[in-house]
């Protein structure tokens, strides 16, 4: 009949009630006849005091000391008003009296890395000699790093971003779909694909829902939304690709111009960070305590630029390229550093890509055949979600299919999807975990993935 109380409930306003509390035993410390414990739950913590007297003995004492950290205890006690704000802890202004102690769990006296060295700024660890723990033992030992209240701030952050994702275009009239994962041919004509065996033949496992939201589109749905594995077979190790990451897709028809698209997905990130900032003050600066970052800036409405005014502000820079070459990584950097000087926001829309960087299925600009009405959306300077006005009519699109050297019975399907009536439409597919990385402004996608898959790392 124990009412168990959540440690981010206990204020002030619980002085001297008697209440039960389960938690983590994050650190101990005997004094004499006290013993001073932490309690944790996700990223709240509370100081715990067991002392000899009343309701606790001298073995309770040693009993609580010896308990190991980590371990899931039950604590009835009486919330008392600290004297002193108790720094290190999210409940500064209140401690707990124990009056009895359960342990529920017990964790292995020795543990893999520890959590106080885990939220260590990486900057002050330097400094002062003391331990931080590098990337591959915290994802090696990932669920003991998802414990600290750093994990667990990106991570209730990013659950906030979709579900803004998917309250706002609900709200804007989108239907969400699922859509499937194992497919019979490579989703983009590339070879970028994981092959899985199937029964007596071979799948695919997707490299994107865009045919299927496409079909959708084709079937009179209009506006289309899904949230999903995605899956890429690229042997790239760097800060920002995954080989499987979670996408938020976006297919939707348009009445007169591919930029009604466009605007509904930019307003839809604008609803997003706008939701973030309001719900989740207590996440962002749990995260910047470890990370320090600049808040997030964004414009409303929000900034477009066409791909020749952002190749001619580089070209200002120094940087020399061609009208119809593909920005680096490097370039987009240092594009998202002079966007920032000049119009002070992290989000921006770049328009108009050249066809001849863009897949086969975009549709060329009618005004200038070197052009496609394409776009790509940045944060920070870096790309999250690259979208296009699709070909919707297939003679169109098996023209473009042969100029790219597609084998087109590869893609016979994506292009029969098209021949019994389809209207004009465009899309795009958002990299979930790339958003939450450069929203709160971290270093490597991994932060960000709860269960990081790349081309080295299979497990946990």
């Amino acid at each position: 009949d124990r009412v168990l109380v959540r440690i981010k409930d206990l204020t002030v306003e619980k002085a001297d009630e008697v209440v039960w509390v389960r938690g983590r035993i994050h650190t101990s410390r005997a004094k004499g006849k006290q013993c001073f414990l932490v309690l944790r739950q996700q990223q709240f913590n509370i100081q715990a005091l067991v002392a000899v007297g009343q309701h606790a003995s001298k073995q309770m004492v040693k009993f609580a000391a010896n308990i190991n950290k980590e371990s899931i205890v039950d604590v009835e006690g009486v919330v008392r008003k600290a004297y002193q704000k108790i720094g290190g802890c999210t409940q500064q202004d209140v401690e707990l009296h124990v009056q009895r102690i359960y342990v529920i769990s017990l964790a292995e006296p020795r543990l893999p890395l520890q959590l106080d060295d885990a939220v260590r700024p990486e900057v002050e660890g330097e400094e002062d000699g003391r331990a931080t723990v590098n990337q591959d033992t915290r994802l090696d030992n990932r669920v003991i790093d998802l414990r600290t209240s750093t994990s667990q701030a990106i991570f209730c952050l990013q659950s906030g971003i979709c579900q803004l994702f998917r309250e706002t275009l609900i709200h804007k009239g989108f239907v969400e779909i699922q859509t499937p994962k194992i497919i019979s041919a490579a989703s983009e004509g590339g070879a970028n694909v994981f092959t899985v065996s199937y029964f007596k033949s071979s799948a695919y496992l997707a490299q994107s829902p865009q045919l299927y939201k496409q079909m959708c589109i084709c079937a009179d749905f209009e506006k289309v939304f899904c949230v999903g594995p995605v899956f890429r077979a690229e042997d790239s190790n760097t800060h920002r690709h995954l080989t499987e990451f979670v996408g938020l897709d976006i297919e939707m028809a348009f009445n007169y111009h591919y930029h009604e698209v466009v605007d509904e997905i930019a307003d839809t990130l604008v609803q997003i960070f706008k939701g973030l900032q309001e719900r989740f003050q207590t996440e962002i600066q749990t995260v910047n305590k470890q990370f320090p970052c600049e808040p997030f800036k964004f414009l409303e409405p929000t900034l477009r630029l066409e791909y020749r005014e952002a190749v001619a502000m580089l070209r200002e820079a120094g940087v020399e390229m061609g009208d119809e070459e593909d920005l680096s990584t490097p370039n987009e950097k240092l594009l998202g550093r002079l966007v920032k000087e000049k119009y002070d926001t992290d989000f921006y829309i770049l328009d108009k890509y050249p066809l001849a960087v863009r897949p086969f299925y975009t549709m060329p600009d009618p005004v200038n055949p070197k052009n496609s009405n394409s776009y790509d959306m940045f944060m920070r300077g870096e790309e999250i979600l690259s979208g296009a006005q699709r070909i919707h009519d297939p003679q169109l699109l098996t023209e473009r299919a042969k100029h790219h050297g597609i084998d087109l019975e590869k893609i016979k399907a994506y292009i029969d999807s098209f021949r019994f009536g389809a209207p004009p439409h465009a899309g795009g597919g958002i990299g979930l975990e790339r958003v939450t990385m450069l929203y709160l402004g971290l270093h490597n996608v991994r932060q960000t993935s709860m269960f990081p898959r790349d081309p080295k790392r299979l497990t946990p």
